[in-house]
């Protein structure tokens, strides 16, 4: 019988990532991201910051803005999000956002009208090499992984990402959360 591969969870609420040209623009020319609290992975994190994201039908006030910067702005919702904005978003992983949705973003210096970047995040986990390694994971490898809670739930196609820069841990959306029961910092098991 081989070892459990027990991976944390982590449930991502609905979040936005912005180039530095688009935080000037919001917050104010020589604006920076300041830190509210760490991510799971590091270098990362829940910025102080918070706009509000506009779609085609409505809209969500306060929406967090992750650091650091990114080279492009992207949305991440989930299905019941992206209902609410009127936008039909493709499952994708992260970065890939050719031909996604357009958004507006209201700051409190400024706006900005993005032509593509909403998407729905694929499912993922985050391996370190070393634990990819010692479990015979492969980058992009498509996993299934059972999410205990009181609705336990088996979820297929998740995408294993692995780098040295990256620490274990696995997230999933707030509607894929909401179903199984889970909350951020429970534990899911690989099965394949």
């Amino acid at each position: 019988m081989g070892e459990t591969k027990r991976v944390p969870v982590g449930v991502s609420a609905r979040h936005l990532h912005l180039t530095q040209e688009h935080v000037e623009i919001l917050f104010g020319a020589g604006a920076k991201l300041t830190e509210f609290r760490p991510l799971s992975q590091p270098g990362q994190f829940a910025a102080n910051e918070t706009v509000e994201v506009h779609g085609p039908k409505g809209s969500f006030p306060k929406v967090r803005i992750l650091g650091p910067v990114r080279r492009a702005t992207q949305l991440e919702v989930s299905r019941t999000d992206a209902f609410a904005l009127g936008a039909k978003p493709p499952v994708r992983e992260s970065g890939n956002i050719a031909g996604t949705p357009g958004f507006r973003i209201v700051g409190p210096a400024g706006e900005v009208t993005v032509e593509q970047g909403m998407i729905v995040a694929a499912r993922h986990i985050h391996f370190h090499t070393s634990d990819a390694g010692k479990w015979g994971i492969s980058d992009k490898q498509l996993l299934k992984v059972r999410v205990g809670g009181e609705r336990g739930v088996m979820f297929e196609n998740v995408i294993a990402r692995v780098s040295d820069q990256y620490a274990l841990d696995m997230h999933i959306d707030t509607d894929e959360g909401n179903a199984a029961g889970v909350s951020t910092g429970e534990y899911a098991e690989i099965v394949e």
